[in-house]
């Protein structure tokens, strides 16, 4: 995928990721559609062809405050993969858990000591939605979920730099420097049907 000149959707645009990734492909020249809640349900698969056509990549970093985890993240991944399917969209990347993750070690984040437990149920939610991205997605749907290795560091300036990594619960990359990740994946996808965690170089 060329890196100039493409037609970028950006579900859950209002969000923190959201409005850096709008920001970082809009500086890039592409041409952007920052959708957001209003615009239509991201667990509908008719309204997301509806708002996806015409593009080229999708970039998604939703959530619903009001719905539960294990039933959101799931539908808005089915969702996901047949409406932009329908659209004609090739390639989604979208925005995971670090929680989730492998550490070096092989355990999950979230299941290593001292990890906080009380917000388990949104992990295993997002969890269940890229499994649930990983069985409907056809082959012409390149996809991958792309997370902070750990979390972010919201006071850091941006470095201009990433690396792919293991779940780690010190790791932090700025939002700025996860959205330059999320549109290289956009752009020129290196990572295929996977879950990825991504630190500050």
């Amino acid at each position: 995928m060329e890196s100039k000149n493409r037609r970028i959707i950006v579900f859950g645009s209002g969000g923190r990721v959201g409005r850096e990734a709008v920001a970082e492909a809009r500086r890039r020249g592409h041409d952007v559609t920052a959708a957001r809640r209003a615009d239509g349900d991201v667990t509908d698969p008719a309204a997301v062809a509806r708002l996806a056509a015409g593009h080229d990549a999708a970039i998604v970093a939703v959530y619903e405050p009001g719905a539960r985890p294990g039933e959101f993240f799931p539908a808005a991944a089915r969702a996901l993969a047949e409406g932009l399917t329908a659209a004609g969209v090739e390639r989604l990347v979208s925005v995971g858990l670090a929680s989730v993750l492998p550490t070096a070690s092989g355990d999950l984040l979230m299941d290593t000591p001292g990890y906080p437990q009380e917000w388990r149920e949104f992990y295993v939610g997002h969890a269940a939605g890229t499994e649930a991205l990983r069985a409907a997605a056809p082959q012409a749907l390149d996809w991958v979920v792309l997370s902070p290795a750990g979390d972010f560091d919201r006071e850091g300036e941006p470095s201009g730099g990433y690396a792919v990594a293991p779940a780690a619960a010190d790791s932090l990359i700025t939002p700025g420097d996860f959205a330059r990740a999320l549109l290289d994946e956009a752009e020129t996808p290196t990572l295929h049907r996977t879950h990825a965690g991504v630190s500050a170089a």
